[in-house]
């Protein structure tokens, strides 16, 4: 997201974009007009004013003239964010309960710095962002989780037929989420197995897309595998990367997860890769799958609330300047 001073804020495709908790107050925006034009006449018109022979040709041209409209113009700008702030701008994703015949299934996504390496256009990261953008795609009534990893791992989504909700959070993914060095693939399949352990049903299912051996956490993959296997659940790997460049793609543990948890190994570089997973997979009996209601709410009161403060503290500084002397009508 854009930090909040930006423009981007204000664009038609932005606002068109939030659900307004408390739309009323946009309503009110129609009423500052009419705010200025009681001032003007009750307040303006009521003061004394003393004439003076200027040339009227000067003054139009002058630019002072234009900055008599600095003070309330910021104040007006004020006025808006306060209001847009009051409505409550949010953006939220949200899955409906259904019900039908389809598979868990959880994939951990690798974003650690060495997938930033450039051998895949435009990175190996991006590649493996469309990869599993075109898997989601494919499914049809399938429960999907997500995991990011890198020096450690996290949760990003739990299971949800919410695609588009999946793809967006696809679509933010960077390196920066985690800072911690490092490639913890145990540590990522625990997390796809925390998902999926206490899931009734035989078909559940793992999916690590990585470029490289583990290399960090605290869990040996191993481990993990065998703690998968526990709980039924099958360990696909997904290597992303090109093994004769000078970044090499170490596969050993890749191919051993998959071999130990009874899926298989793939390389996103194969054009066949997704048919593949895609016949692997529904090859499996399905469960039956009761979505609930999944609900991500995010606010964006505060980035008109800070822009309407900000204006707000101008005019009052303004006023305590020329302008607000000179200026007076």
């Amino acid at each position: 997201m854009p930090a909040w001073y930006s423009l981007e804020w204000f664009k038609l495709s932005t606002l068109k974009g939030f659900v307004w908790a408390n739309p009323w107050y946009l309503y009110s925006l129609l009423a500052i007009p009419l705010l200025f034009l009681f001032r003007w006449i009750f307040y303006t018109q009521s003061k004394q004013k003393l004439e003076l022979s200027v040339s009227h040709t000067s003054v139009q041209n002058s630019w002072l003239i234009w900055l008599r409209f600095t003070i309330p113009g910021f104040f007006i700008l004020g006025m808006v964010g306060i209001l847009m702030a009051l409505a409550r701008p949010q953006r939220f994703n949200q899955s409906k309960e259904q019900y039908g015949e389809g598979i868990d299934i959880v994939l951990g996504i690798d974003i650690s710095e060495s997938m930033l390496y450039n051998d895949l256009q435009p990175n190996r990261l991006e590649a493996a962002k469309q990869v599993a953008s075109k898997f989601i795609s494919g499914r049809k009534n399938d429960r999907i989780g997500l995991v990011v990893f890198a020096g450690e791992s996290f949760s990003l989504s739990p299971l949800t037929t919410d695609y588009d909700m999946l793809k967006q959070y696809l679509k933010e993914l960077n390196s920066d989420l985690i800072k911690t060095s490092g490639t913890a693939i145990g540590n990522a399949l625990a997390s796809c197995i925390n998902r999926l352990r206490d899931v009734p049903g035989n078909s559940k299912v793992a999916i690590i897309i990585s470029d490289g051996d583990n290399t960090a956490g605290s869990l040996d993959p191993l481990t993990a595998v065998e703690l998968a296997k526990t709980f039924g659940i099958r360990v696909y790997t997904i290597a992303i990367g090109k093994s004769n460049q000078k970044e090499v793609v170490d596969e050993r543990t890749l191919r051993q997860l998959a071999k130990e948890g009874k899926g298989q190994f793939f390389r996103a570089t194969d054009e066949q890769t997704l048919e593949k997973i895609f016949e692997q997979i529904n090859m499996f009996e399905k469960n039956q799958i009761k979505s609930n209601v999944h609900k991500d709410v995010s606010d964006y009161y505060y980035v008109y609330l800070n822009w309407g403060v900000s204006f707000f503290l101008m005019s009052f500084l303004l006023k305590n300047t020329f302008l607000g002397n000179i200026m007076e009508d």
